[in-house]
């Protein structure tokens, strides 16, 4: 994650989780958007489940700004107890009392812990491999961001550390895949005329001899999604802790999913990527929302997804 928000919370919080994709479902809300026509009514509106199981915390580091960009400065590792983890990096011990003397005295300017998920929690996800990543741990004090990252070693993290009903999270993505396509589903571009002497699926002209080159804005063939994506400002309408106590399932399960039995969070709209697929949440890093409001949930619809 390339970039956190400019303006930090008062207090050490993290700003940055995981999950797997779920599926789609439909719910009815009141209109929470005070400028849409429907502001104030109950409208149908499309959600996404994403799976939240708890984020294991294996080590902290501290970053400078230096010339040359941010630089890792000192780091230190918790005692991992996770035999998944083995299958992503060698066991690492855990860090001697010196480290852990030099991390709490060496300048810094930027707190991260080293998490990763635990796949094995997830029915519907058949990888046992755990994804390792960074999220970084934000406040108006330094020395209490790092001490809050000492703290958390060896802890596990729940989704709501992060984010609560009605608030918004970014959301990071890789989008569907669909190979190698031509000039057509790529752009979209129009069919050459029916007469036309050489190709009907392509474009009419590459530009013009001057420039004697073909820029990259002229639609041509090749890789069409699994791209990153970024979508801001995607609103929690739900944070499900016991998915057995508030079923999300539909009848018959989520399909290329199955059930989902972890803590699970239900998103206003679509995100981007197949089921199972990774997404990394952030804190909204172009938010204006001031004040966050209670979402008036009036229906959450557990009707089978398998069509027919």
């Amino acid at each position: 994650m390339r970039s956190y928000p400019s303006i930090h919370p008062k207090n050490p919080t993290l700003e940055g989780f995981a999950g797997f994709k779920v599926g789609m479902s439909h719910a009815f809300i009141v209109d929470y958007r005070k400028r849409s026509t429907t502001a104030g009514q109950e409208l149908a509106v499309p959600v996404t489940v994403v799976e939240v199981p708890p984020l294991r915390v294996v080590g902290a580091r501290l970053y400078d700004r230096t010339p040359y960009g941010r630089r890792v400065v000192s780091e230190v590792w918790g005692a991992s107890t996770a035999e998944d983890l083995a299958r992503r990096i060698p066991p690492h011990p855990a860090s001697p009392a010196e480290a852990l003397a030099a991390f709490g005295s060496t300048r810094a300017s930027e707190v991260r812990v080293i998490v990763h998920t635990q796949p094995r929690l997830v029915t519907g996800v058949p990888s046992k491999t755990p994804t390792l990543f960074e999220v970084r741990i934000g406040g108006e004090k330094f020395e209490d961001c790092r001490a809050h990252a000492l703290k958390l070693l060896g802890q596990e993290l729940r989704v709501d550390e992060l984010t609560r009903e009605g608030e918004f999270l970014d959301v990071l993505g890789v989008t569907k895949g669909f190979g190698f396509q031509g000039h057509i589903p790529r752009w979209g571009v129009k069919l050459q005329p029916r007469k036309n002497s050489k190709h009907r699926r392509m474009i009419g002209t590459l530009g013009p001899h001057n420039p004697s080159f073909v820029s990259y804005r002229i639609p041509q063939a090749g890789q069409t999604g699994y791209h990153r994506r970024t979508q801001f400002n995607m609103r929690v309408l739900k944070v499900v802790k016991d998915p057995r106590a508030d079923p999300v399932t539909p009848a018959g399960g989520f399909p290329h999913y199955g059930e989902v039995r972890s803590p699970c969070i239900v998103l206003h709209g679509s995100l981007p990527g197949p089921s199972k697929r990774l997404l990394r949440f952030r804190t909204p890093i172009r938010s204006r929302v001031s004040v966050v409001e209670n979402v008036d949930l009036r229906y959450y619809s557990l009707h089978s997804k398998q069509g027919g």
